[in-house]
């Protein structure tokens, strides 16, 4: 069959090498990808969502996977759909989940599904009131879609009121914070949960965790993530158990009940309090760089776990996970998360990574091809994945691969999966 993978990120690239060797796979297609895709798939440059149905139509392309949330947000489902074409992603309605921490928030709330003490409001006074009652530091998010940084801690009042009155006047975040959510401040540590869902049946992949921190020991500006591992020894049977019987499947009932069934994946954002699973957040697709990892351990054909959940037959999925671990460290650009840096050209040491195929991979990101060259033109520029039988081996690979890549400005964390080490 012919796919298409809608967007341009490692995220995208790593669900297209996954898929790549699926028997079912006869022509792979990317909208619009990046200078390095195109060595996986065709990339078309399209990104209206309309003009990109008629491609499909036109071209015969029988499936499609949607990596990012913007298209998500913006209907691309239902624009599919509406026209008898088959892919994988929530509804406009569903990815309300992300598109709104408002939303999320009361869903949360509605079905008593556990979060942290929150208000929402586009209202300066009563947002800043209710900072007043809450012991610091203090989390304050814009509700609409910011790229994964709309979330402010602030560790005084003072600085948590600010981040409100910027957020509210548009200064901070432009429309996505007209309104904001602030609430209470959970000490614990931070899982990433993905669950595989046609709407009513659903499979849960392992637990990972992400490094938000632009710099080693989390310090530093937050990022969209700088790397990530998977599976995480913090997850333990029991505490998974929590997380399903206490969010996941109450959340997927509760999306189902309110009439917009969650097809896709769900991404829940886990904070760990004294053993117990809090939901920070929801995100309606794979995290980047969660999903470079992820899609390294599934064993099954991941096109077929694609497909049950676009065909509503998750019920008769079989999910087979590789008995190992994965560990990914991102190389961002030299500005990166301040502003946008030059172009820069990349060097690969292709022979010593050609000794490195079997414990891992690079997943490309940020490129663009210049004049047949691959140059670094983006925030995150690629993804180093290695493999192992322990965390400890497959940071050891991870690292191994970064060495053989180098651009100007390149800038990488020294401590991913540190936690778990």
């Amino acid at each position: 069959m012919n796919v298409l993978v809608i967007g341009s990120g490692g995220r995208e690239y790593s669900i297209g090498l996954a898929i790549k060797n699926s028997p079912k796979l006869t022509k792979l297609f990317f909208a619009p990808g990046n200078g390095a895709t195109s060595d996986l798939g065709e990339n078309i440059n399209i990104k209206d969502i309309k003009e990109l149905a008629d491609y499909t139509e036109k071209n015969s392309i029988d499936f499609t996977i949607v990596g990012p949330e913007t298209p998500l947000s913006e209907g691309v489902v239902d624009e599919f759909r509406s026209r008898g074409l088959l892919i994988f992603g929530p509804t406009k309605s569903a990815a309300m989940l992300e598109a709104s921490k408002a939303f999320m928030k009361n869903i949360l709330y509605k079905y008593s599904i556990p979060t942290a003490k929150y208000i929402e409001t586009s209202d300066i006074v009563e947002a800043t009131a209710f900072a007043d009652m809450l012991t610091e530091p203090i989390v304050v998010k814009a509700d609409g879609l910011c790229a994964g940084k709309g979330v402010i801690i602030a560790n005084t009042k003072d600085e948590a009121k600010e981040a409100i009155k910027n957020m509210l006047s548009g200064e901070s975040f432009g429309s996505a914070g007209n309104r904001v959510v602030v609430e209470e401040f959970l000490d614990g540590y931070e899982l990433s949960v993905f669950a595989l869902s046609d709407g009513n049946n659903y499979k849960i992949l392992p637990a990972a965790q992400d490094h938000k921190r632009l710099l080693d020991n989390d310090m530093g500006p937050n990022t969209g993530g700088m790397g990530a591992y998977a599976p995480t020894p913090l997850c333990s049977d029991e505490l998974m158990r929590k997380i399903e019987e206490k969010i996941i499947k109450p959340t997927i009932d509760a999306m189902s009940s309110e009439g917009t069934p969650f097809e896709g994946v769900l991404f829940a954002g886990i904070m760990v309090v004294d053993n117990e699973p809090v939901t920070l957040e929801f995100n309606v697709r794979f995290g980047d760089p969660e999903c470079e990892e992820l899609m390294t351990l599934i064993k099954s054909d991941p096109l077929e776990l694609f497909l049950a959940c676009a065909k509503k037959d998750v019920s008769n999925l079989r999910l087979e996970m590789h008995d190992h671990f994965a560990v990914g460290v991102v190389a961002a650009s030299r500005d990166y998360p301040y502003k946008n840096s030059d172009p820069a050209k990349i060097t690969i040491n292709k022979t010593r990574l050609s000794e490195l195929t079997d414990v891992g991979h690079i997943s490309y990101a940020g490129v663009e091809l210049i004049d047949e060259e691959l140059f670094a033109t983006g925030g995150r520029v690629l993804v180093a994945v290695g493999k192992g039988v322990s965390v400890e081996e497959a940071r050891t690979n991870a690292y191994s691969i970064m060495q053989c890549v180098n651009f100007d400005g390149m800038q990488y964390r020294r401590d991913i999966a540190y936690q778990a080490v």
